[in-house]
C-alpha cells in the first residue's frame, strides 16, 4: 500500500517538476527576447540623445522622425547596407498572455519562423490550415515572383510537428509582411479581411 502512495507522490512530483521546467524555459525565452527589445530601445535612445545634443533648431521628435522615415522606409535599400540586419516580430495569443511564435527577417534575405510549444501547435505541412493558410496564402503567390525561393523545416523532437521553417532567398520587405500576417493568422485561428 505505502509503495502505491509513494510511486502517486513519485509521479505527482514528477509532473510538477515537469510542469515547471517547461515554465522556466519558457519564461527564460521570453526573458532573452525582452532584453533584446531592450537592447533595441537602448541604442534607439542613444541615437536620439545625441541627435538632441546637437542644439539643434528643430525639435527634437521631428529630426528623429525624419531620420528614421528616411533610414527605415525605403523600398530601394542595398543587400550590402541590410548585411546584419534583423527585424523580429513577435506573435501573441489573443489575450497577449502567450508568446505563440517569432518572425525574423535576417539580412533582408532570409525569414525564420520559430512556433513555441510546437507541440500543442500539432502544425504539420500537411495539416488543412498550413496548406491553405500558409502555403497557398503566402509562400506560392512569394515563389511566384521568386522562383529560387526555398522553404526548409525543422520538426519538434522525433514528431511531424512543424518547430521552425526557413525561408532563404526572400527578395522583399513586403514578402515578410505577408509572411508574418499569413502565420499570425495560422496561429491565431483569425483570417484578415480580403
Amino acid at each position: 500500500m505505502e509503495d502505491k502512495e509513494n510511486d502517486v507522490s513519485l509521479e505527482k512530483l514528477s509532473e510538477i517538476l515537469s510542469t515547471l521546467q517547461n515554465l522556466y524555459y519558457r519564461k527564460r525565452e521570453q526573458l532573452e527576447e525582452l532584453q533584446d527589445e531592450i537592447n533595441d530601445i537602448k541604442d534607439i535612445l542613444n541615437y536620439f540623445n545625441s541627435m538632441v545634443s546637437r542644439k539643434s533648431f528643430h525639435r527634437a521628435d521631428e529630426i528623429y522622425q525624419e531620420k528614421m522615415m528616411e533610414t527605415y522606409l525605403k523600398d530601394d535599400i542595398s543587400t550590402e547596407a541590410t548585411k546584419g540586419t534583423s527585424l523580429k516580430r513577435k506573435i501573441f495569443s489573443q489575450d497577449h498572455q502567450d508568446l505563440l511564435g517569432i518572425l525574423k527577417f535576417i539580412d533582408s534575405e532570409t525569414i525564420e519562423i520559430k512556433f513555441l510549444e510546437p507541440d500543442q501547435r500539432s502544425i504539420t505541412e500537411s495539416s488543412e490550415d498550413f496548406i491553405n493558410i500558409f502555403l497557398r496564402g503566402a509562400l506560392i503567390p512569394i515563389k511566384e515572383d521568386v522562383p529560387n525561393l526555398q522553404a526548409n523545416y525543422e520538426y519538434y523532437k522525433n514528431t511531424n510537428f512543424i518547430e521552425k521553417i526557413i525561408i532563404t532567398n526572400v527578395k522583399s520587405i513586403h514578402d515578410f509582411d505577408l509572411v508574418s500576417e499569413k502565420i499570425s493568422e495560422l496561429l491565431l485561428g483569425t483570417s484578415s479581411p480580403p
